[in-house]
């Protein structure tokens, strides 16, 4: 049986380096294990300080997330949309953040000596897209527009990799609702949709009060990841589970009980939302007909996802020093099958036998695994180091075809890497253990 189009690892783009070697990563650079595990497996490439090449590992995951953030917001009607990069400095100038945040702006002039932003985020953009209409009407409403675009801010010390660079990939959502009645509903809606999507990754997570901060507004909720490298501080209160920003609470007491027992824990923001009212849609003039036939002002919602730093932040918090793991939902690959030895008796036995691209295409058939097995073909190399090789890579399931495809019936080792155990299957028991065992997203086709 021959198969075309199967991911053989002798294929993949995957640059592996080791960091002190690399002349353009210094080592007192490196500030994250993600940051380091990433350069070192070839899952992404620095390109200059803060901006980096995402190499196939790394776009893999990239794009499971954005299918999974795409899938939540198709069930909250979110309508996916691209705003320019490019935005007029005119229009920041009009919310008056072209002066509180100029230092962390990129900006330009074109030929025309006409100053643009390279833009950070977009609620000056998505409040002057609704101002450039004829009036909508209120029956239009509460739309959700939302995009998956590069962001670029001019961090003065990019650091820890993917968390903090000068560009990174965010999912940005805007809302616009007739009141702010409505507009709170449509939040709170948005945030539960939030919340259904870190659930589904899987790693726990803290959702905090935050600070609104040069973004304003009234109400503001983070989603954090605890993990050492953290640069926010988180206080929970032990009495009531209340958890805010110390930004905004100070490291005393709780906020809201008065407890003076609470904990403090770092932690990495993944995302932001911001209930922001009228703060861009009034200088904009973003307005809609309302029931009484009046142009009233759009009450305005706006909502982050950092995915390139989520990506980077599951990393962090999931692996060792030495060993890459990924969320199931986030592996590049879920399955990597490692063939016998080039000349053993295992490779001889199944010679011509088209055993491992049969088995290929039946893992592929179970649990949405399309496009999600690897076959490691360097047959030059024993099973033992592709093992290790495939363990450091954080691959979810390794299935070997070792000294036991020579016994009747023949078994194949699998070694899951989330339990640590490695047992030896028939083909059938392996297909079940796999269905049985992959994230529960994975094998819901309805992905609910």
């Amino acid at each position: 049986m021959v198969l075309k189009n199967l991911h053989r690892l002798s294929k993949l783009f995957q640059p592996v380096s080791v960091v002190p070697k690399n002349a353009e990563v210094k080592r007192h650079d490196i500030t994250s294990k993600s940051q380091r595990l990433m350069l070192e497996l070839g899952i992404i490439k620095q390109a200059s300080p803060g901006c980096f090449h995402f190499l196939p590992l790394g776009v893999k995951s990239l794009e499971k997330l954005t299918s999974l953030v795409d899938e939540e917001m198709k069930k909250i009607g979110g309508q996916k949309i691209i705003f320019p990069t490019l935005t007029n400095a005119k229009l920041w100038e009009k919310t008056g953040r072209l002066e509180t945040v100029s230092s962390e702006l990129f900006q330009i002039k074109d030929r025309h000596d006409q100053s643009y932003i390279l833009s950070p985020t977009h609620e000056e953009a998505a409040s002057n897209l609704l101002a450039s209409l004829s009036p909508i009407s209120y029956k239009q409403l509460p739309l959700k527009l939302y995009q998956i675009t590069s962001k670029y801010r001019d961090e003065m010390k990019p650091r820890f990799g993917l968390m903090r660079g000068k560009q990174f990939l965010m999912k940005d959502m805007y809302s616009f609702d007739t009141d702010i009645k409505t507009a709170k509903h449509t939040y709170d809606e948005i945030c539960k949709s939030y919340d259904k999507i870190f659930r589904k990754i899987g790693i726990d997570f803290i959702k905090v009060v935050g600070s609104s901060g040069h973004m304003g507004g009234e109400l503001s909720h983070e989603y954090q990841y605890k993990a050492d490298v953290g640069e926010d501080k988180i206080l929970t209160c032990t009495k009531c589970n209340y958890s805010a920003n110390t930004e905004i609470s100070g490291e005393e007491k709780c906020p809201n009980c008065g407890n003076n027992s609470v904990e403090i824990h770092l932690g990495i923001e993944v995302g932001h939302t911001f209930l922001l009212g009228e703060k861009y849609s009034k200088p904009l003039n973003a307005t809609f007909l309302s029931k009484n036939g009046k142009l009233e002002v759009l009450q305005m919602g706006s909502y982050g996802l950092g995915l390139s730093r989520i990506m980077a932040a599951a990393i962090e918090v999931m692996s060792s020093e030495q060993e890459i793991r990924w969320p199931d939902i986030l592996s590049p690959f879920s399955v990597i099958i490692l063939p016998p030895k080039s000349g053993s008796k295992e490779e001889i036995h199944i010679q011509n036998s088209g055993l491992v691209e049969s088995l290929y295409e039946k893992i592929e058939t179970i649990c949405n695994l399309k496009d999600n097995v690897l076959i490691d073909d360097r047959t030059n190399f024993t099973i033992g180091r592709r093992l290790l090789e495939a363990k450091r890579n954080g691959y979810p399931f390794i299935v070997a075809l070792g000294k036991k495809i020579l016994e009747n019936p023949f078994l194949y080792e699998i070694t899951n890497l989330k339990t640590n155990e490695t047992i030896f299957l028939s083909e059938n028991d392996l297909l079940n253990y796999l269905r049985n065992h992959l994230s529960s997203s994975s094998c819901d086709p309805d992905n609910k």
